[in-house]
């Protein structure tokens, strides 16, 4: 993999209007470019106080803050200007940092250069973009346990298990006078208590997707029922038109919010009836509603009088999903129903009842007991580790060769290295950091 360690530059703040700006250097020749623009000596572990210049133009009133290498997010000299927020002074200042030799640092290269000096792994790496990313309290908070190097601890001690036993298996294939022979029953059992590990993190990976991503609650019912009014009253702002006429909504709307530290997408959706009394657009919003019921782990189903109006397909479609039966318009009807929650989007009677139970499912949905999430990426190669070590223990019940054990096992090894970036392309790591805003 080929290191480019030259010096890079970038705005690490949104570039709009605000009370401070800032600009980043990072590379062997920051120090050389801030004493070339700042009026003052640069004193290193301390806060530097002055102003920027171009030639004899005073650019901003500043703070520098210099980090030496190795003691710095990058792992390189770092310095760090912080300005006036004005998108013109910033704007001005980094155009003169360009002008005495540094670039314009490409997305995520800072974060880049921390995992290729080795300040940070890339389990690490990507839990910054995650920090970055968080829709939710749960989700920063599991993204934060990352880097800290939960995921990585975790990696390693499932891979140090391996090695043990990779290692012992190479030492009686290559010295088999000195070293004996390792019992096949001893390695199937070690490969089996790692499986468990595994597995135990692999089948919380859905509801690592769910923290990260969110839970999506669609509402079906008939057309007019009140799916947009209930939308509306959840969203707590007006985001879905609604009429009197049926057939209003025509397309599904999707949006997001924070409900007890998680995330949920809910989803209104067109009014569901007989297609063949439907018009071709109708019929296509049908369709949508239908495949936001595929597409949810909550599927809200609403009626005004009777949960007879809800159709045994659609429960059918729905089975294995978790349902709530909700009887809208309370304000205009006094038929109660024991089996559903009773809201009024008008007078807001039943939303805060609704949002627990939406919170209750959530909580049965994602357990408590992890404190870190996975990516599809790392899932994909925890899998790949899973799926060696089953090799390993498929062929110990037709062969007793310790070389088609050792390259399982290595195999294994290899996939959780790609994990915490120690075995890797410059292909994936690229697309990786593609995902990054630019100054981090």
């Amino acid at each position: 993999m080929e290191n480019n360690f030259d010096t890079i530059c970038a705005i690490i703040t949104p570039l709009a209007t605000g009370a401070v700006g800032i600009i980043r250097l990072s590379g062997d020749k920051s120090f050389e470019i801030i004493e070339q623009i700042f009026d003052k000596k640069i004193k290193p572990k301390m806060i530097n106080y002055g102003h920027i210049i171009d030639k004899n133009t005073f650019l901003d009133e500043v703070i520098v803050l210099p980090f030496l290498a190795p003691h710095s997010y990058t792992g390189e000299d770092v310095i760090e200007i912080q300005t006036h927020g004005s998108p013109v002074i910033i704007n001005s200042i980094l155009e003169l940092i360009l002008a005495k030799g540094a670039r314009l640092a490409a997305r995520g290269e800072f974060t880049k250069r921390a995992f290729l000096n080795h300040r940070i792994d890339l389990s690490q790496a990507e839990a910054v973009l995650d920090v970055i990313h968080s829709t939710s309290s749960k989700s920063a908070q599991n993204a934060l346990s990352n880097l800290g190097g939960y995921l990585k601890n975790k990696t390693f001690e499932i891979k140090n298990n391996l090695i043990e036993i990779y290692s012992r298996v190479i030492a009686s294939v290559d010295f088999p006078e000195d070293v004996q022979e390792v019992d096949k029953n001893y390695i199937v059992s070690k490969c089996n208590d790692n499986i468990l590990v595994l597995n135990e993190i692999l089948n919380n990976s859905r509801s690592h997707d769910f923290i990260r991503d969110g839970l999506n609650a669609c509402l079906i019912g008939r057309p007019n029922v009140g799916k947009s009014s209930l939308f509306n009253a959840l969203l707590n702002y007006t985001r879905a038109i609604v009429t009197p006429i049926e057939g209003t909504t025509r397309d599904t709307i999707k949006e997001s919010i924070n409900l007890n530290g998680y995330l949920i997408n809910f989803i209104d959706t067109a009014g569901i009836r007989d297609k063949n009394k439907a018009d071709l657009v109708e019929q296509i919003g049908i369709d949508n509603s239908l495949e936001a019921i595929d597409n949810s782990e909550i599927v809200l189903f609403l009626f005004e009088n009777s949960a007879n109006e809800i159709d045994d397909e659609l429960l059918k479609r729905a089975q294995n999903k978790q349902i709530l039966f909700i009887k809208t318009k309370c304000d205009i009807s006094c038929l109660a129903c024991s089996e559903a929650l009773e809201v009024s989007s008008k007078t807001g009677f039943g939303i805060d009842k609704l949002k627990d139970k939406i919170v209750e499912i959530i909580r049965n949905l994602i357990p408590n007991d992890f404190n870190y999430t996975t990516n599809k990426r790392q899932q994909t190669c925890l899998l790949r580790a899973k799926e060696a070590l089953e090799n390993v223990i498929k062929t110990s019940e037709f062969e007793d060769d310790a070389d088609l054990y050792a390259m399982d096992l290595k195999q294994s090894i290899l996939a959780l290295d790609e994990i915490t970036g120690e075995v890797l392309t410059d292909t994936i790591l690229d697309n990786i950091f593609d995902n990054f805003c630019i100054g981090k």
